[in-house]
């Protein structure tokens, strides 16, 4: 029996070496054979160089042009000879008990296709961050679950029967579309009451981190998320259960009335009064909900952002997922 820890990185030069260093201290405590892929994205800094200072197998992508969230565990997945494999972030530090507790369990309940465990948020500085630290309350509890944020350990078989690990296509949600597509076949995931990673993440700004994110594509994970599940088994299972996606399109809703506002046949004061009131009323609902009027603003800003990415991420073209990702291998190592 093998474990393979792929490591997805795009200039983790800061990082990379205590990602790599954690997982073979994790995988040191197994009683079987181990391997850790580096799958890189064409780092244009010291990241590759550091990388093959370890005993691991490095490979990068051939070209930059392909980098997404969804291409890196693909890539990745390419290299594994293992039997379970745990996906991991170049910002991320594993537990170094964490693989064998995961693996005990999936020994346990051959139904359950993977198990993830508790994360800790280090960088809580920008809204982004501190949010989804309140949110791992829920999101993180232990037991079943519909993905694995953050990472998970997963069997190869399951992996191999939904056809591949991760949606080259996607920019984000690679996780849940993984997770939708298990369930549709039956698989059941599961969370651990025990620690799995340290995660150091971004300490951009709340505005400056949804900037970066339309920029690198991010935000279009969505939009790529629902496009990749039209007449798929689990397209079911996203429009009923991605609560944030009937968010996005209320949103789209909201913005086509404003638009037909001005078509109206009332009189213009009329008009004007009925247009401010409709764009005041999600400032108002986040304010709210949030009790603060900054913090209503940057939420209303941020569902602008991400309902603009949903229609952009669906209009995107898709390559085949199941299709090779061209790499480059830099350093082999065998166990």
């Amino acid at each position: 029996m093998r474990v393979s820890v792929i490591i997805k990185a795009l200039n983790e030069e800061a990082r990379i070496a205590a990602a790599i260093q954690s997982a073979l201290s994790a995988l040191r405590k197994l009683p079987c054979l181990g391997e850790v892929i580096l799958a890189d994205s064409c780092s244009t800094d010291e990241t590759l160089r550091i990388a093959a200072n370890y005993p691991i197998r490095v490979v990068t992508l051939a070209n930059p042009d392909e980098r997404s969230c969804g291409i890196g565990p693909q890539l990745g997945y390419q290299y594994t000879t293992g039997d379970f494999v745990y996906i991991l972030d170049g910002d991320m530090e594993l537990d170094e008990d964490f693989l064998k507790a995961g693996l005990e369990f999936l020994m346990r309940h051959p139904g359950v296709a993977g198990v993830g465990g508790q994360v800790e948020e280090r960088v809580t500085t920008s809204l982004e961050y501190a949010r989804r630290a309140r949110r791992a309350k829920v999101n993180m509890r232990p037991g079943e679950t519909d993905r694995l944020e953050m990472g998970g350990l997963y069997r190869c078989r399951a992996i191999d029967q939904v056809g591949y690990f991760s949606d080259r296509n996607l920019r984000s949600y690679e996780e849940l579309d993984l997770g939708m597509r298990l369930r549709a076949r039956g698989w059941r995931l599961w969370r651990l009451d025990c620690p799995s990673v340290i995660h150091h993440g971004h300490a951009d700004g709340t505005l400056a981190l949804l900037l970066r994110r339309w920029r690198n594509g991010y935000l279009c994970g969505i939009g790529q998320l629902l496009r990749a599940s039209v007449g798929e088994p689990h397209m079911r299972i996203v429009l009923s259960s991605v609560s944030e996606l009937r968010l996005y399109l209320a949103v789209l809703m909201w913005w086509a009335l404003l638009v037909a506002i001005p078509f109206l046949p009332v009189r213009p004061w009329a008009a004007t009064e009925l247009f401010a009131g409709v764009l005041a009323a999600p400032f108002a609902l986040a304010a709210l909900l949030r009790r603060s009027v900054l913090d209503a603003f940057v939420t209303v800003t941020s569902w602008c952002f991400h309902a603009a990415g949903l229609v952009r991420g669906f209009i995107q073209a898709r390559r085949p997922p199941m299709s090779a990702v061209r790499s480059t291998l830099v350093k082999d190592f065998y166990i």
